[in-house]
């Protein structure tokens, strides 16, 4: 399950996983755009993309920046317990 982090200016769409038993935290990114979504996913702390379509090289510089620089708070929310 993946929980929203933050929307920007754009509409642009992070969301994060909880943390996985290897450590890691799946990160996904969606933009809207006409008729669809441009989309990319990651993993923490690594930041390798994959599944990416309709963002450029220069997005993906942002948005890899954006999802470091945040990084600690986003591993800090996925290890918090959910209560459902």
């Amino acid at each position: 399950m993946l929980w929203s982090y933050v929307q920007l200016d754009d509409d642009t769409q992070f969301a994060y996983s909880e943390t996985r038993e290897d450590g890691t935290v799946h990160v996904a990114v969606e933009r809207p755009v006409d008729f669809g979504f441009d989309h990319a996913e990651c993993y923490l702390p690594t930041v390798k993309w994959f599944n990416v379509e309709g963002f450029t090289a220069d997005d993906l510089d942002f948005l890899t920046e954006f999802v470091r620089s945040n990084a600690p708070f986003i591993f800090e929310l996925a290890d918090r317990p959910r209560c459902f």
